[in-house]
């Protein structure tokens, strides 16, 4: 891991509960090529540590504001890395920052606040519980870029919602509360301090068996979302196409404000 990547992500361990914070408050934590490296590699050695309960939360006013655009889009190379895979089942980069988490054998905690959008909303969707603040607001955002979410979050929608609720949210791109988010399942609870609501559901999963909480993590994953590696070739390979057409591009531009543009 690169100096750069080394900032991006905080790791800090305390009584088997691991603390992650995104570590870009200048940009709302934004995710650059930086930060997909910084999360993946928080992810792998979190593996190999003796922890119960994972918290992730970020630094600063949001929590994560989504994909830097210009930063990853404008990197041809970096973008590849991104999207790269031995399979299509696999996961890439991009997809292991969300599925990553899902992944780990001890239950993983969001605590969201202020913008969690886009790219933030899938790494969110990576965690088995999302707590959020009262004034959080949370974002399939991709669409704004003409791109698709491919990031590894929908086995988590297909966990969650409906269908019809799931488009709306990733067609549209627009954000909506805490509380709407709550009755779409999109999260588990608000709470006013939610790093805080965190500690004490982690605490209290700790008390657990070890053993029950990665059964019953793995399990119910398993049984609600049977078909997660096919969901993660599809992604990758739909996005492929989506970036490939001139209509992507078309969207960056009028994301960018140039609204004269017309989708072919």
């Amino acid at each position: 891991m690169n100096a750069m990547s080394q900032n991006r992500v905080k790791l800090q361990i305390d009584n088997e509960i691991a603390l992650v914070t995104l570590n870009r408050p200048d940009k709302h934590n934004a995710i650059d090529l930086a930060m997909f490296e910084a999360i993946d590699k928080t992810v792998k050695k979190l593996k190999h540590e003796r922890v119960r309960a994972v918290i992730v939360n970020g630094k600063g006013e949001s929590f994560c504001s989504g994909l830097d655009v210009k930063s990853v889009l404008t990197d041809k190379t970096g973008a590849l890395r991104l999207l790269w895979k031995w399979l299509p089942g696999n996961a890439n980069m991009a997809q292991r920052v969300s599925i990553g988490w899902r992944r780990l054998e001890v239950p993983v905690i969001m605590a969201l606040h202020g913008k969690c959008w886009g790219g933030g909303m899938q790494i969110a969707l990576g965690g088995d519980f999302r707590i959020a603040s009262p004034d959080c607001s949370l974002a399939i955002m991709e669409a704004k870029w003409g791109l698709i979410p491919d990031m590894g979050g929908t086995p988590a929608l297909l966990e969650c919602m409906p269908v019809d609720h799931a488009m709306k949210l990733a067609m549209t791109a627009q954000p909506i509360s805490a509380q709407e988010s709550l009755e779409n399942k999109l999260i588990t609870q608000i709470a006013e301090n939610p790093l805080e609501e965190s500690i004490r559901l982690a605490e209290e999963l700790r008390e657990r068996s070890p053993d029950t909480n990665r059964t019953i993590k793995k399990m119910y994953h398993k049984i609600w979302c049977q078909s997660e590696r096919r969901i993660l070739a599809k992604e990758t390979l739909n996005q492929i196409k989506v970036i490939a057409g001139k209509n992507q591009r078309i969207a960056t531009k009028r994301a960018l404000g140039n609204k004269e543009l017309k989708y072919r």
